[in-house]
């Protein structure tokens, strides 16, 4: 039976302490002294603990200060209109998105489908890091029909705000008409772009996004870091 590496009980350890509110939000950890002995291991093995746990977004080191817990989950509703920058200020936290690509090319199937066009019609893809107080917390492939959209690709490239770049492009409001809930692991690129480790949880949502017409404007697919956010399902609509 392959054994659990030391450093990583250590890691799940002081994640369940966080969980049980044992050391709460903005807490200061014991000092890597204080741990080692805890333990009965060396400096380095926490530190290697220490540090996965800052990769994930759980804790945070301040130079000179310590290592902190990071806020909690923060939730993020689902309604009829989902605001990426919107939901995150209202758990007073900073919004900020990563651009990993924009281009434009064919659609497949899926995409065609969702978006009512036919197969192969042309699409822009944007897809990028959804980030809170410089913490990942979620991966995203937004699909757009480029004949609707031509000018999309380049406004992306000035603003990544995807319901600020609709709206110069004639779309001033959209709303989520179809959202799809599943739990995935995460591939090794995913762990490395949200800081996690491979394997790890994570909630996948596939949306579809229309004009008040009905007319499909997105296709998105989002996964969100499992610990990091807790997704809200609304009804309401204001």
């Amino acid at each position: 039976m392959t054994r659990t590496p030391v450093w990583k009980e250590i890691a799940n350890t002081l994640e369940r302490d966080i969980a049980a509110g044992h050391y709460g939000p903005g807490d200061k950890l014991p000092t890597e002294s204080a741990l080692s002995a805890r333990f009965g291991v060396n400096r380095h093995t926490v530190r290697r603990a220490l540090a996965d746990m800052s990769e994930r977004g759980i804790l945070r080191s301040r130079r000179g200060a310590g290592v902190f817990v990071e806020a909690p989950p923060a939730d993020y509703p689902i309604g009829r209109r989902v605001r990426f920058h919107q939901n995150v200020r209202a758990t007073g936290r900073l919004p900020q998105k990563q651009v990993l690509r924009v281009e434009v090319r064919p659609g497949d199937a899926t995409e065609c489908k969702a978006l009512g066009l036919k197969p192969g019609t042309p699409v822009v893809v944007y897809e990028g890091l959804s980030l809170a107080n410089a913490t990942p917390i979620a991966h995203f492939q937004s699909i757009f029909p480029e004949p609707r959209l031509p000018g999309l690709p380049a406004t992306l490239a000035e603003t990544p705000s995807v319901t600020e770049a609709l709206r110069l492009n004639g779309v001033p409001d959209y709303v989520r008409a179809e959202t799809r809930l599943t739990a995935e692991r995460a591939s090794a690129t995913q762990a490395l772009h949200l800081r996690l480790r491979e394997g790890d949880p994570l909630l996948k949502t596939v949306g579809i996004n229309t004009e008040l017409d009905g007319t499909p404007v997105e296709y998105g697919l989002t996964w969100f870091a499992g610990d990091r956010v807790t997704l809200t399902v609304s009804s309401e609509d204001s």
